[in-house]
């Protein structure tokens, strides 16, 4: 009988040093994907007893931008472009030429800038459908904040003479209280691929 030959065995005990150093190496290495969303600040959480009294709003206050299941827009009952929202949104959200059928102008007198025409009672409705694509909602509610901010630059730069983001803290509160931001984001529905 020939004598077996005995393998000898394989030292394992620097195999975890080597694990441990691809792992470092791939968490250094590999680059993550933030996640997109929207900051917004939430109501108060209503009290048990409280009663909600119910709120009469003027239609011509409330501009009305549905988005359907194939991401198209349809904003006051008429199919736009994402191009076209900016604009139509912000000739709503000011209504220089006070048409009937964009908000009511009030007067207001606002510290630093005086007495000025606002459409105080205004709300921009954003409805959705289920189906919508969380990309296509996020570029039109850009589109939606980019409105305001463009008309509070305008005001700003004519005000001030600068834009928004150079005013100091004071003189940003004034041309909010002209063009608060008011976006309501209605829970989604199912509106389907057709206009309604």
């Amino acid at each position: 009988m020939g004598k077996k030959r005995q393998i000898g065995e394989i030292n394992s005990s620097s195999m975890a040093d080597i694990a441990f150093l691809l792992l470092i190496f791939f968490l250094v290495t590999t680059s993550m994907s933030t996640s997109t969303g929207l900051s917004r600040r939430l109501p108060q959480p209503l009290l048990e007893d409280q009663v909600i009294p119910p709120v009469d709003i003027n239609k011509r206050n409330i501009f009305i931008v549905k988005i359907n299941s194939q991401n198209q827009i349809l904003v006051q009952g008429e199919e736009l472009s994402v191009k076209e929202l900016r604009e139509r949104a912000k000739e709503f959200i000011k209504n220089p030429n006070n048409d009937e059928k964009l908000p009511v102008l009030t007067k207001v007198n606002i510290p630093l800038l005086g007495e000025m025409d606002v459409t105080k009672d205004h709300v921009v409705s954003l409805q959705n459908d289920v189906d919508t694509q969380y990309q296509a909602y996020i570029e039109i509610q850009n589109e939606l904040v980019a409105a305001y901010n463009e008309l509070r630059n305008e005001l700003s730069k004519d005000k001030f003479g600068k834009n928004f983001g150079e005013l100091d803290e004071e003189q940003q509160d004034a041309i909010q209280s002209v063009y608060p931001q008011k976006i309501s984001e209605a829970e989604p529905k199912n509106y389907g691929g057709g206009k309604k």
